[in-house]
């Protein structure tokens, strides 16, 4: 079934209502790890682990990451205010150091208004954004404020990112445990900086258009 433009608008506006707060979201996914469950309607030993192992990157990204000078530069001239709503879960290997960028980027910026919720909380809210018919997360919704227009959304990875993926799947039938491994050390190596690029560029073009 399609789902129309204002539909969509409606259900992101619905899901800030009772969205969480980064701080909200590291205690939640923290209390996962502790009791080793994790956030989802589906509960296995894997998701689990992975909760756990999030846990410590996200601990890890909210110490170390870094935004260059010209990065805090863009970020201090950036005035619009704006919305941003990521649908994720505390299993996602994705998620940590692409949440801890949002979440830095809107803490730097106020004008940033950054919020979580659970993907299988919502299914049509997932449904409306899906990457290539494909419930990827995780998945920022950006959202004026103005009029609750949906400006665009991004994820789940990358561009970089994305092109290891699909290089790798290109060459093999499944994703390996040993390409996850991989693509870690390739978040932990870049940085978070294809992701603040990238996130950077939206802002920039959604600034622009109040000058059009």
């Amino acid at each position: 079934m399609t789902i129309t433009t204002l539909e969509r608008q409606e259900l992101v506006t619905e899901a800030r209502k009772n969205a969480l707060t980064y701080a909200d979201y590291r205690i939640l996914v923290a209390k996962h790890a502790q009791s080793f469950t994790s956030t989802g309607h589906t509960q296995t030993e894997a998701l689990s682990n992975y909760t756990v192992l999030n846990d410590r990157r996200m601990k890890r990204w909210d110490k170390t990451l870094q935004f260059t000078p010209a990065q805090e530069n863009e970020l201090k001239n950036y005035t619009r205010p704006v919305n941003w709503l990521v649908l994720t879960e505390s299993w996602c290997g994705d998620a940590p150091a692409a949440v801890a960028v949002m979440h830095k980027m809107a803490e730097f910026q106020p004008a940033i208004n950054f919020k979580l919720v659970l993907r299988d909380d919502h299914p049509q809210l997932m449904d409306a954004f899906l990457t290539n018919g494909g419930k990827a997360i995780p998945k920022l919704i950006v959202q004026n404020p103005e009029n609750n227009a949906v400006v665009t959304s991004w994820g789940s990875r990358s561009k970089a990112a994305q092109q290891l993926v699909t290089d790798f799947k290109t060459e093999n039938e499944t994703i390996t445990p040993e390409f996850i491994n991989t693509l870690q050390k390739w978040y932990n190596d870049n940085k978070g900086q294809a992701v603040v690029e990238e996130l950077l560029a939206i802002l920039k073009e959604f600034n622009l258009e109040t000058q059009n």
